[in-house]
């Protein structure tokens, strides 16, 4: 039988801590994990459900849009995939009852963790702040019918289509983001912000400078035929477990693996695959080469190490050079500019341990290069990424089997979203093409992005936010200017499964609208229907849930757009929203009409494990970029520079985390238990600073506007991180990061270079 949800929220200011721990990562014993999922589900619910994940025939993790295999494992997950399901699957309900026991200003009291754990929300709900006697708002149970009708009236009250944002989080099926970014191009603004904004939109910006595509170019067998993979700002043990099982087939085949990050990782150092007798007890030593650089110092180490591979001679690829790229010389002039010293700097690296890295670079013929929120997430992450790009093109490394760029997407459909059109942002062809099949007329001005939607919440020029899925308060910068901008607002509805702080802060008026569940059966009036994802590396594939909906009162994401489409937009609109509710396979017909490379859908994802979408760099080395080639860069190299007294702070997630939803309170790869406000600070800087093991601090962190932003009460760990650098988990730490503060070009929040200092708590 499944637990109980916890009935009083855990203190999370008394964290434990053992010595850091650099054990072998890997899947947890199958005891372990099931012990994790019955507590939720219950024993026959959760093997019904687990044997279903990621394969053919079943639905796709809602955790991270790391690829299958064409062949599949029993137990194809990794443990947060596992407690990801349990928490959709849970037998735990959150009916209105909960909600009259629970005032809105209770809900704001409670951490994420225990909101999570409360269960599947069973109802339509609205609250109405201000309207309860003494200010003790409530929300109460709404018909599906009055929840439209509240936004329809919201909505048509608007001076314009822009007062509106429609923010998507990465868990939204390829069905219902298309539908959702059509509905909103119909009610007439490209404000579709998503959560792609603050985490891969400095990869999308700079891959589309210089291949053509914002996407990676590799597929999962590139990985296991390459020689040498690169894992840059990426800890893999935590946030995309099952890419250990990637490295390890790599490292079998004679791969070999640097790892470039401020922190140790277990995952990076020993993997043992449950799956493998051998791997169970034995383990794999991934990394052949741990560069511990200091935060925001990528980009001067890979602009030294193109130095150095253009010095080399034979080490360029001159045919593909020649053939294939654009702006060579540039770079090339740059390049003699890197200077040792200064890259040592920046980096905090020494000299033999760079050359190292050259030597493995240019022993490999098939190079790939991994990263994620470490390269993403700085004022210079997009010229990072640009100089990434730099060192595979000069080795002929794109568009060759086992070699190419490999951006590691985080949530399921992250990537699917942005193929669908939920961007900011949006290309001619795609409006042109939308336009053409639907007879509307697309807005042509950028819309908001999420800095700029919280911006313009603050400044009173948006007053609804819609947000499909995520948790909009828990994700963004600046915590408490976020919150304050988004009580301005009119309305916020979110759409979710369970509980999270964004039903904490509302506007004026709040709608939760419950929705169906990846693990949910989806039956509409032609049958039984299945979704579609995208994941990491390009494939497309159906999604089918097998268990009872969680309430008889859930509509599915496509349903719910198509119904607020037709109370928005009424009889004006001539789109068949009806049909598209009735049956997704009308949807995807569309899909196909519009967007290139998704030609045949319904034919194409009905095969198991569904197809490749084309992708030209990596098929045919054909760049469609503004100048026709792969283009290198030259831009200035840039790193964090930080005053006396000060560190260099990175946000991240604990190992019991997936993005803002806290599983429970142990981070255990670094031996942390019971509690998550914690800073880990390198021992000889805490010592510089005053700072004993076990203190308690609060962290202030510092910026040009001269804003004093506050942590308080975060016990200090001494842990061997990067000198001059520290790392604490979010969303505790997200009130520290400014909201002006983010990455040039793409706009994506500084989440990983905040200058801190430590003041008594």
């Amino acid at each position: 039988m499944a637990t109980k949800p916890p009935t009083g929220d855990p203190i999370q200011d008394a964290p434990q801590v053992t010595p850091p721990k650099h054990a072998a990562a890997g899947l947890p014993a199958i005891g372990h994990t099931l012990r994790i999922a019955q507590q939720q589900m219950g024993v026959a619910r959760t093997a019904r459900t687990l044997l279903k994940v990621n394969q053919k025939d079943g639905f796709d993790c809602p955790g991270c849009a790391w690829p299958e295999g064409d062949k599949r494992h029993t137990a194809e997950f990794c443990e947060n995939g596992a407690k990801a399901v349990a928490e959709e699957a849970t037998l735990r309900r959150v009916t209105p009852e909960f909600f009259a026991a629970h005032p809105l200003a209770d809900l704001a009291t409670r951490s994420g963790y225990w909101l999570g754990q409360q269960g599947r929300i069973t109802e339509p709900m609205l609250l109405e702040r201000g309207a309860a006697p003494g200010g003790d708002d409530r929300y109460e149970p709404v018909s599906w019918e009055k929840a439209f009708e509240v936004i329809a009236e919201e909505l048509t009250a608007l001076d314009s289509p822009d007062e509106a944002l429609f923010y998507t989080s990465g868990r939204t099926s390829n069905e219902a983001a298309f539908l959702f970014q059509l509905f909103a191009r119909e009610f007439g603004t490209n404000n579709l912000p998503d959560c792609s904004n603050m985490c891969h939109e400095s990869s999308g910006s700079a891959l589309t400078e210089t291949i053509g595509i914002g996407k990676g170019s590799v597929s999962l067998e590139d990985l296991h035929r390459a020689d040498l993979i690169i894992v840059a700002g990426q800890n893999p043990g935590t946030n995309h477990p099952r890419m250990l099982s990637a490295l390890e087939k790599a490292k079998t085949a004679g791969a070999r693996i640097i790892s470039v990050n401020p922190l140790p990782e277990a995952g990076t150092e020993r993997f043992k695959n449950p799956q493998t007798p051998i791997g169970m007890f034995r383990g794999t030593a991934l990394t052949d080469l741990f560069l511990q650089i200091r935060i925001g110092g990528d980009q001067a180490l890979f602009r030294l190490l193109n130095k150095l591979v253009i010095e080399t001679d034979g080490a360029t690829d001159e045919a593909f050079i020649r053939e294939h790229t654009h702006g060579y010389e540039d770079l090339v002039a740059a390049a003699k500019e890197a200077d040792w010293e200064e890259t040592l700097t920046a980096t905090g690296l020494n000299r033999p341990e760079i050359e190292q890295a050259l030597a493995m670079v240019l022993a490999s013929e098939r190079t790939i290069v991994c990263w994620a929120m470490g390269l993403t997430q700085h004022k210079h992450a997009v010229v990072t990424i640009r100089e990434v790009v730099n060192l595979l093109l000069l080795r002929g490394n794109i568009g060759r089997p086992g070699a190419g760029v490999c951006p590691v997407r985080g949530h399921s459909n992250v990537q699917g979203d942005r193929t669908m059109g939920i961007f900011e942002r949006p290309a001619p062809a795609f409006l042109d093409a939308l336009d053409r099949e639907f007879g509307i007329t697309s807005p042509r001005g950028h819309g908001y992005d999420v800095v700029r939607s919280i911006q313009a919440l603050r400044d009173g020029r948006a007053k609804v936010l819609f947000a499909m899925g995520g948790n909009f308060v828990g994700a963004t910068p600046d915590t408490e200017v976020t919150e304050a901008a988004i009580r301005k607002a009119a309305l916020t509805v979110h759409v979710s499964t369970k509980l999270n702080r964004s039903h904490a802060v509302t506007g004026r008026r709040a709608l939760i609208l419950p929705t169906l569940g990846r693990t949910d059966k989806d039956v509409q009036q032609s049958g039984k229907q299945f979704v579609t994802v995208e994941d990491s590396m390009g494939m497309v594939h159906a999604s089918r849930g097998n268990l009872a909906p969680a309430s008889p009162h859930l509509l599915s994401e496509p349903a719910i757009v198509a119904r607020m489409a037709r109370a928005v937009l009424g009889t004006a609109s001539a789109t068949p929203w009806e049909e598209f509710e009735r049956d997704y396979a009308s949807i995807r017909e569309r899909i196909s009409r519009v967007i290139p490379g998704f030609e045949d859908f319904n034919a194409r994802v009905a095969r198991p494990g569904g197809f490749q979408l084309p992708h030209a760099p990596r098929d045919e080395r054909r760049f469609p970029t503004k100048t026709g080639k792969a283009n290198f860069t030259a831009a200035p190299v840039e790193y964090p520079r930080v005053p006396a007294g000060r560190l260099l702070l990175q946000t991240l997630r604990s190992h019991d985390q997936y993005n803002t939803t806290i599983y429970g309170l142990d981070d255990r790869y670094r031996g942390i238990t019971g509690g998550r406000r914690v800073v880990m600070v390198n021992p000889a800087d805490a010592a510089e600073l005053g700072l004993a093991d076990g203190s308690y601090t609060d962290l202030v962190s510092e910026w040009t506007d001269g804003v004093e932003r506050r942590a308080p009460g975060f016990r200090v760990v001494h842990y061997p991180t990067a000198r001059g650098c520290a790392a604490a988990y979010y969303p505790e730490t997200n009130v520290l990061v400014p909201l002006d503060s983010t990455a040039d070009v793409s706009n994506t929040p500084a989440s990983k270079s905040v200058v801190v200092r430590f003041e008594p708590a």
